[in-house]
């Protein structure tokens, strides 16, 4: 079987008009071979050339359908939509290059470990104990659920949960292996919120440090207002993901709902699942630098907060603000710093 994936992968990309490998058949596309995607940090796809040693053109979507007369609909307008859907899920992509499963097929590129799926299980499963005891909970720390899960009595409600579970959905008490199978599928796909809870988590202690550097920056005049607005911003942004996370849990809390209509449930968490992906997946590297990031004020610590304000900006910046932030002294057709943008 592997070796039949191969072959197929192989077929995939030798196809000049395959759905699932990056190809174009306008001979632009094949003039470059330094040719790649990426998005700017204002989360703009565009397609990035060398023109010589310390330039680059860097060419959005628009202009090249616009140039080349790209049709509507056509094979290579249809690559350039999948092209930047598939930069929310990668850093970049060249010619030849697969497109990731979330846009090829609608399935995740990654897995969460067996750690999450536990927990995720073990979140269900204890809320359909606190449903059959009346008491239902939605539990949101790992830490309360480890605690609530090793309770002597809480192990012995799990089995009786389950048969009870079966009787509510018509299925018999007998049958409560088909409500543990249920569970047991509506884990593995919330064991990526999980995953991305985690994320979350680390964006959390990111905005911890920040608020600290604020602090310590506050009396430096060069400083002060990067520092202050990174701060705003990332308050913002906690802010946003915490609603997303709340909206999660609120719409997953009550177990027997999701189990007597766990089709659209399952919809609803594979929509979700790469919704959060695509917007936690561009903070991997600043989690990587924030974690040797200290209460310190440095040249290291001034470059940190400035990167993150170039990141934060064009994500939570109020609109109107981030249109007239842009807007200022930019010129589509003027070079800029050795970049040529068109």
């Amino acid at each position: 079987m592997a070796d039949k994936k191969s072959d197929d992968s192989k077929d995939k990309k030798s196809d000049p008009l395959s759905d699932t490998v990056v190809c174009f058949e306008h001979k632009f596309f094949k003039s470059f071979e330094d040719l790649y995607f990426r998005t700017t940090e204002a989360g703009e796809p565009v397609a990035v050339v060398t023109l010589s040693k310390n330039n680059e053109a860097v060419l959005v979507f628009d202009g090249i359908r616009k140039e080349f007369n790209i049709v509507k609909d056509s094979h290579d307008d249809l690559m350039l939509n999948k092209v930047a859907e598939a930069l929310q899920f990668v850093n970049g992509m060249r010619m030849g290059d697969d497109l990731p499963s979330e846009v090829a097929t609608g399935e995740p590129s990654w897995e969460p470990s067996e750690r999450h799926f536990l927990i995720a299980k073990q979140r269900l499963t204890l809320q359909l104990v606190s449903w059959m005891t009346g008491d239902e909970q939605v539990f949101t720390t790992v830490e309360e659920l480890m605690m609530i899960a090793n309770d002597p009595q809480t192990k012995k409600n799990i089995n009786l949960a389950f048969a009870e579970a079966a009787e509510e959905l018509g299925l018999g008490r007998d049958q409560h292996e088909e409500v543990i199978s249920q569970i047991e599928s509506l884990s593995k796909q919330l064991a990526y919120v999980e995953a991305m809870r985690d994320i979350f988590g680390d964006i959390k202690k990111i905005d911890e440090k920040i608020q600290g550097l604020r602090g310590l920056f506050g009396a430096d005049k060069t400083m002060v207002d990067t520092a202050d607005q990174v701060a705003r911003l990332s308050q913002r942004c906690i802010r946003k993901f915490t609603e997303v996370f709340d909206t999660i849990d609120a719409q997953t809390g009550e177990v027997m709902a999701m189990l007597k209509n766990i089709s659209n449930q399952l919809e609803y968490i594979h929509k979700t699942r790469n919704d959060l992906y695509r917007r936690l997946h561009p903070w991997e590297e600043h989690i990587r630098k924030w974690k040797t990031v200290y209460m310190v004020r440095s040249e290291g610590n001034i470059v940190r907060i400035r990167e993150i304000y170039q990141f934060l900006a064009p994500r939570f910046m109020k609109v109107n603000d981030w249109v007239l932030m842009t807007k200022l002294g930019t010129d589509k057709s003027k070079r800029l710093g050795g970049v040529l943008r068109w």
